[in-house]
């Protein structure tokens, strides 16, 4: 079972976290499953830019941003090369290596899962 590794975030993940991921599941819904709480302000249907991520190892292994996904990306706050949506990248066959940025933009944080 592939892994991901979130690195240390102050707010959400202040150790960093290294945890088992089922083939096939978003990186949003990895990380709720294990008490990270990434922002999702519009419930991780790809119509905000709220949980942004940047994949710092194994970008490659997930399957290509669709075009309503980059236009998302297009808005978010630190937008680089390995950016993606974590709701909309699905975790593949290989580890990963994920940073959520340390700002999003949410005028209104959602209540925690």
């Amino acid at each position: 079972m592939p892994q991901i590794i979130f690195l240390p975030h102050a707010e959400h993940c202040p150790d960093g976290m290294v945890v088992e991921a089922e083939t096939g599941k978003s990186i949003l819904e990895v990380a709720h499953d294990n008490h990270i709480e990434i922002e999702s302000a519009c419930g991780g249907v790809c119509a905000c830019t709220t949980c942004h991520c940047i994949i710092r190892e194994g970008f490659n292994s997930l399957e290509e941003a669709d075009e309503l996904e980059e236009d998302f990306l297009d808005r978010a706050w630190g937008l680089e090369a390995t950016s993606r949506l974590s709701c909309q990248a699905k975790v593949g066959t290989q580890d990963i290596t994920v940073e959520i940025p340390k700002y999003s933009l949410n005028h209104a944080a959602e209540a925690p899962h």
